[in-house]
């Protein structure tokens, strides 16, 4: 039975409102909040998170850094009002697709993909000391990333570098200009289920707007593991630790933590080529401030460092709510049937050509 919409409505404000409240608990108090501490005398920041959220890494063009409540619950209504939309049953005697797909962004467009059953972008806007914000990124004040250098453009234009993690799809083969997807050199991590798309498993640890947005984090005296529930990254913190020889190159990083009073620092450096985090270079540098604001909240912030790729360097933040639910196994692996069968197919597309 389909949920009514009213219901989806009544649930997706209280939401709102929980949410508002947790982000917003050590703001509204008089004094900081205390969190709980382990053994050691740190705070105890283990947990898992849920980093969905409709606020965007940038501001869109001609937004305000800062929704009013009532501008924030409209704009979610009309999210919700989708989704219900999406959830409704489809018409088995349906059409299927025209071939290359129906011309929209992502595997839905091209050849249909998952539904919205499976799908879950985020349902609410990030509220940081009770600011409902349109952009995850705070520095530049604009919201958006920094231009790209020079060096950066030139970069991103040779196919001889690796795609990021996030590349979009190709279209139908042998169309042009090739896409990522239509070299097997060259599919990016995600896709082949190494590494999490999107920079959801960090660092930075971004929402991937998509699915699967859980994160764990589990703590010890000498070191801090993040495990992400997209593809199944796990991150190791090493703390009060040196980095590692520059030579030792990782795809998320070699990644040393200490304590600045109540804040978890994670400093990353040590990244390999093939990560590219939105078309960096090797020379990335991450910086994450992790601080229990309230009993079931994390303050998360990062800051981006790569000379070579933005004019500047750059600052975003947003809170991770606290959740009661289950992190999964995601099974999605390389060396399944999809690379060989595409492999397979290409082969057999050019035999039929040399027979025409």
């Amino acid at each position: 039975m389909r949920t009514p919409l009213v219901t989806i409505l009544v649930a997706l404000t209280a939401a709102a409102a929980t949410s508002g409240h947790i982000a917003a608990q050590a703001a509204k108090t008089s004094k900081p909040y205390s969190p709980p501490r382990l053994a050691d005398g740190h705070p105890d920041l283990q947990g898992t998170y849920d980093l969905a959220t409709l606020t965007p890494l940038e501001r869109p063009s001609g937004a305000k850094a800062v929704l009013t409540a009532e501008e924030a619950a409209q704009l979610e209504a009309k999210v919700a009002a989708q989704t219900e939309a999406g959830a409704r049953p489809v018409s088995a005697d349906r059409a299927a697709p025209p071939k290359g797909g129906d011309g929209s962004v992502g595997a839905a467009g091209a050849v249909g993909g998952y539904n919205n059953f499976w799908l879950d972008p985020g349902s609410s806007y990030t509220i940081v000391n009770g600011d409902r914000r349109t952009s995850l990124v705070i520095d530049p004040p604009d919201g958006r990333v920094p231009a790209f250098t020079p060096a950066a453009r030139q970069r991103t234009l040779s196919r001889l570098v690796r795609p990021t993690s996030d590349a979009t799809e190709s279209r139908d083969p042998g169309l042009e200009p090739a896409g990522s997807y239509d070299d097997p050199e060259r599919r990016p991590l995600g896709e082949r289920c190494l590494l999490g798309f999107g920079s959801t498993s960090g660092p930075p640890a971004l929402p991937n707007y998509f699915y699967n947005n859980l994160h764990q984090i589990v703590q010890t005296r000498d070191a801090v593991m993040i495990l992400t529930e997209m593809v199944h990254d796990a991150r190791i913190v090493r703390m009060n630790a040196e980095h590692l020889p520059n030579t030792i190159r990782k795809w998320m990083g070699d990644s040393t933590g200490r304590w600045d009073g109540d804040t978890l620092v994670v400093d990353t450096t040590n990244f390999t080529d093939q990560t590219r985090f939105r078309g960096s270079s090797d020379a990335l540098h991450v910086i994450e401030r992790f601080t229990r604001v309230g009993p079931q909240a994390v303050l998360y912030r990062f800051t981006i460092e790569d000379p070579s790729t933005w004019a500047q360097s750059w600052t975003g933040e947003y809170t991770w709510p606290a959740t009661d639910e289950r992190l999964y196994e995601y099974a999605c692996h390389e060396a399944n049937y999809a690379l060989g069968d595409i492999l397979r197919g290409a082969r057999l597309r050019e035999a039929d050509a040399r027979k025409k």
